[in-house]
């Protein structure tokens, strides 16, 4: 690397930096630096400027006003030596498909020029941090989601840049790969270089040096995470609950202008008065005969502050729980949804038996077993490549499996597949929408797909732009909606037609925080109308909100249970969570200690898993000791999901070698 010298000052500089289009304001006067090896975050809803800003760093996109600087070059006036300090990686792959990796490695390396003394020595570096060695043969497009990411980032970083710029990078990756590509940030980091990343994860976020946070088009605040949480207005009352859902709608009906939401079998309450809150909240629920676990005040995560600084940027009525009654209503409304099967009828709504699909040598998806009731919320988790879209392509109708049983609403999979399309929603990853119609228009084009036509449609179409809140945005382009409004108008396509079953693939990939709260809260509504939905995701807090998760791994079933007994009975070890400063430093200096397996970077912390909790926590304090630090915290945690879906993944790897070595034995 030819990292900054430290005395040439910040890496990126960006005054009062602003660009309009037409009459609409982007970036609005933004203004930030960030110093040399540092991370530097980006966080904010969709279509806040995050992207904007930087095609304006890069120089692919001239600012109607303020200047920015890279290295100290300035974006425009010396825009030829600022790209050369500078490297980019965009939201969509740059790569070509057919060309292997080492092919699409040297194809940058000819692109920017790099000299071919020495070439080897740096190609044999990116191979060799990002673990791609072994894959050099491989053609680009027959890599995961997840090697992909890490392909572009070598690629990005061959001609050896100062500064590296990252727009969403991880959308749509799983776990494991999402903390390897982390790993390989803080490697670079070490060399000197300076990295600006816009991300939809909060919890990369708590990974950053600093954050900003952008809500439309202006920096609403900028400080390292530490100082963002602190900015939280009012406190945070968590109640643990196996009716987190059911309560949560009690609380909102009951405590008109609360921001109340579920994650998983926990209700987060932002409130001004914690004893007061305590005793109305008991009360309400006490009526209902609702199971509580827990209530107590809970520190904020960064999630809840920035999802609370958003919310009042939009208007007290944000969270008052009023789009999800009116939700509901809306539901209630249709004399349709009143009469949908899951409504009435008990029983399965889905159902494979051994299901598999072969795609010549090679096994997607392997003898697959398991029921969905109806008006289940069921996740469906696994990595990149595991078999998860196949499944589900299966049992749409739009794949035949290639043996196994299974059936969808009553009908099955293999005999009857125009009969399952036409009771079931199905989203997909990509949004399957039309962006030169509008928004009424799309969904219009949709109900002639279904069928629908006259009174019915119209009837159809009103019903479902109001259940997915999109009666103002009726006359819009597709193509101007951010993700967040895209996706709900693909959500009203699906469900048009009132299914019993929806079908969402990674419905909130590279969907702002947000912007995933309010879709899930939709999600919610429907299946307390009685709808099964069956989703897939890569958000492990998203997995919690689920009434029960299978995991699948290289086409298998590995686990299955509802999130709390993936934690409690799937979880063979135990979870450390330590809070201290320079955590991806001291996850280095744990991995030397005995009795620990892994010690991770997680959120603004690290995770430290071992088979004896008690015992490792007294030796990391005695390290720690040694060490002299003195501001920390340690304590043992029950598993979160992204904890259990990384330790089961990683067992099932290690079984999968034993019986290998096995089998050389015989």
């Amino acid at each position: 690397m030819n990292p900054l010298e430290k005395n040439d000052g910040p890496a990126i500089e960006a005054h009062n930096l602003t660009k309009r289009f037409g009459t609409a304001l982007a970036v609005d006067h933004v203004g930030f630096e960030v110093a040399r090896g540092e991370i530097f975050g980006i966080v904010g809803p969709d279509g806040a400027g995050k992207t904007t800003t930087l095609r304006m760093l890069t120089g692919i996109m001239d600012p109607s006003g303020g200047t920015a600087a890279i290295a100290g070059f300035d974006t425009k006036t010396a825009a030829s030596m600022a790209r050369e300090h500078l490297a980019y990686m965009s939201q969509r792959f740059g790569l070509y498909p057919d060309l292997t990796v080492a092919e699409n490695v040297s194809f940058y390396a000819d692109l920017y020029g790099v000299p071919r003394k020495g070439r080897d020595e740096r190609f044999a570096e990116l191979y060799g941090f990002s673990h791609m060695e072994p894959f050099k043969k491989r053609k680009a497009g027959d890599l995961s989601g997840g090697m992909k990411q890490k392909l572009q980032l070598i690629c990005a970083l061959v001609h050896t840049p100062d500064v590296l710029l990252l727009d969403e990078p991880t959308n749509g990756v799983d776990p494991v790969s999402r903390r390897d590509f982390w790993r390989i940030l803080y490697r670079i980091v070490q060399g000197g270089v300076s990295i600006l990343v816009a991300t939809a994860y909060l919890d990369e976020a708590e990974r950053c040096d600093r954050i900003g946070i952008l809500d439309k088009g202006k920096l609403m605040a900028a400080g390292t995470p530490h100082e963002i949480r602190q900015l939280m207005k009012g406190k945070l009352l968590t109640l643990q609950s196996p009716d987190a859902r059911k309560i949560t709608r009690v609380l909102r009906q009951g405590l008109s202008g609360l921001d109340a939401n579920a994650f998983g079998d926990t209700v987060h309450i932002v409130c001004d008065d914690i004893e007061k809150t305590r005793a109305i909240a008991l009360d309400l629920i006490s009526k209902t005969g609702f199971q509580i676990n827990e209530i107590r005040e809970t520190r904020a995560g960064l999630e809840d502050v920035i999802i609370s600084m958003m919310g009042q940027n939009q208007g007290p009525d944000r969270f008052s729980g009023q789009e999800t009654q009116d939700l509901s209503s809306a539901l209630d409304s249709c004399p349709g949804t009143a009469a949908l099967p899951g409504n009435k009828i008990l029983g399965t709504a889905v159902s494979v038996e051994n299901l598999s699909r072969v795609f010549g040598s090679f096994t997607a998806v392997d003898a697959l077993t398991f029921d969905v009731p109806k008006g289940e919320i069921f996740g469906f988790l696994g990595p990149n490549g595991a078999g998860k879209s196949t499944t589900i392509r299966m049992l749409c109708g739009l794949l035949t499996p290639s043996s196994g049983k299974g059936k969808v609403a009553g009908f099955d999979i293999f005999k009857k597949a125009e009969q399952i399309k036409q009771h079931i929603g199905y989203m997909s990853q990509k949004f399957s929408l039309y962006d030169d119609l509008t928004v009424e228009e799309n969904i219009h084009f949709y109900g002639g797909i279904y069928g629908l036509k006259g009174a019915a449609l119209k009837k159809r179409k009103a019903w479902a732009m109001e259940t997915a809140g999109l009666i103002d945005h009726g006359k819009s382009m597709t193509r101007i909606l951010s993700a967040g409004w895209k996706q709900r108008l693909a959500l009203a396509c699906a469900i048009l037609h009132e299914p019993p079953i929806i079908f969402l693939d990674e419905p909130t990939s590279g969907v702002d925080p947000l912007s995933r709260r309010r879709f899930w809260d939709m999600i919610y509504t429907m299946a307390d109308q009685g709808i099964t939905v069956f989703v897939t995701t890569h958000y492990m807090e998203e997995a919690e909100y689920c009434d029960r998760i299978a995991l699948i791994y290289r086409g298998r079933m590995i686990a299955m249970g509802t999130p709390m007994e993936l934690k409690t009975k799937h979880m063979q070890e135990e979870i450390l969570d330590i809070r201290c400063d320079r955590p991806q430093a001291i996850s280095r200096e744990l991995m030397r200690l005995p009795g620990i397996r892994d010690a991770s970077l997680f959120g603004a912390g690290l995770h430290v898993v071992t088979p004896d909790a008690n015992e490792t926590k007294k030796i990391i304090e005695y390290k720690f000791q040694d060490m002299g630090l003195t501001h920390f915290s340690i304590e043992k945690i029950l598993p979160g999901m992204e904890d259990v879906f990384i330790s089961l993944i990683e067992q099932d790897d290690k079984n999968t070698k034993a019986i290998a070595a096995e089998k050389e034995m015989r």
